[in-house]
């Protein structure tokens, strides 16, 4: 299962200046805008992790999800990421790579905030080719502004930037795993995996 990012979050839509008033950058000086840069790249560094921990994207995006062969009873198939907001397609390749794209009323979206699913129309889920792989192009997140994310989750990509931000010069030192006040806001977002990764 390879999952890959086909586009990105816009600089436009990052909470910049939330993250600034949150370090109190500009307080009894001018804000020149010289630490944006940095301040993104935090923030980007803080989502990816804190969508990693929880399997939640928190800003839509569109995702590839690329399989060998599907993951369950071939009824349905697991997406990596929620919450899903749509299906864009799903395509089938021949060990050769040519595509053929799946008839979008074959298949349909199982909305779930921990386990979306593909799941087939009828009975299962189109047959892989020996040697190809199927792909599925979908978009995910709470949605494409800050505001539309969480306040525990946003809370949580404050808090975690900053403290990026706060050891930036450390080269690493000292670092500790993720806050404790960070794993608590997050806690409640986390996938519970109760089948050994089986169906995931």
């Amino acid at each position: 299962m390879i999952l890959t990012e086909q586009t990105v979050v816009p600089l436009a839509v990052l909470p910049i200046q939330a993250m600034k008033d949150h370090l109190r950058l500009g307080s009894g000086f001018a804000d020149d805008g010289m630490q944006d840069g940095l301040i993104a790249a935090h923030l980007r560094a803080s989502m990816a992790m804190i969508e990693g921990r929880t399997g939640k994207a928190l800003l839509a995006r569109r995702f590839l999800l690329r399989l060998s062969r599907w993951r369950e009873d071939r009824g349905a198939q697991s997406l990596p990421m929620a919450p899903v907001l749509s299906l864009a397609s799903v395509t089938l390749r021949d060990a050769a790579g040519t595509p053929t794209v799946v008839n979008p009323g074959s298949y349909s979206l199982e909305p779930d905030m921990s386990r979306p699913r593909l799941r087939g129309v009828g009975c299962h889920l189109p047959p892989i080719p020996e040697d190809g792989a199927a792909e599925i192009l979908f978009d995910a997140g709470f949605g494409p502004a800050w505001s539309d994310v969480p306040a525990d989750l946003a809370q949580a990509v404050l808090l975690l930037a900053a403290e990026f931000y706060e050891v930036r010069h450390s080269g690493g030192a000292g670092a500790a795993a993720l806050p404790l006040t960070v794993q608590a806001l997050i806690e409640r977002w986390r996938t519970v995996r109760v089948l050994g990764g089986g169906s995931a």
